[in-house]
């Protein structure tokens, strides 16, 4: 398993943020759907209703946020603090089957990154989700490719470098 941008991409499977385990929260991206995980808001959310995809609240790096994320760590492990896993909004708008309106829904997601993404692997990430809401075409593809990706994928999370290459690979599909 690794984390790509936004994604978290294990053997097939691709997540928006961290892959939840138990009843947290999470986004799972399959050929048919948005699959909504977690206690309180587990739905499914068909392609063909989905008009529109993006991210919210993923953190960027900066220094300011690393260095806020290392205080973080010290008084979580030193004074026992909160162990709270930062979380974003998946927003995606759906349009009901039996009607033409829109419909926002908002779902969370952990963060996979413990201090935040790169601007860069951040606005790609965006790009590639709303390139999934092009057709089916588009998304069969891209989905395909990072899931083929995933499950030949051996030993973590790669480099910087090789992580926007991806993006940029699987955005151009």
């Amino acid at each position: 398993m690794a984390m790509v941008g936004l994604f978290w991409i294990a053997e097939g499977d691709v997540y928006v943020g961290a892959k939840p385990s138990g009843l947290a929260a999470g986004v799972r991206l399959t050929p048919e759907g948005i699959v909504a995980l977690g206690d309180r808001q587990a739905a499914f959310y068909p392609w063909d209703e989905v008009r529109a995809l993006t991210v919210e609240d993923a953190p960027v790096k900066s220094l300011k946020r690393q260095v806020g994320v290392l205080v973080d760590m010290a008084l979580t492990v030193g004074l026992g603090g909160s162990d709270d896993a930062p979380a974003m909004t998946v927003r995606l708008a759906r349009t009901a089957a039996d009607s033409e309106q829109t419909e926002p829904r908002e779902l969370t997601a952990y963060v996979a990154a413990a201090t935040g993404y790169s601007q860069a692997e951040h606005d790609l990430s965006l790009t590639l989700l709303s390139r999934m809401t092009e057709g089916e075409a588009t998304l069969r593809i891209t989905l395909a490719a990072m899931a083929e990706w995933g499950r030949a994928r051996e030993g973590g999370s790669p480099r910087a470098g090789e992580r926007e290459g991806l993006l940029r690979s699987w955005a151009a599909g």
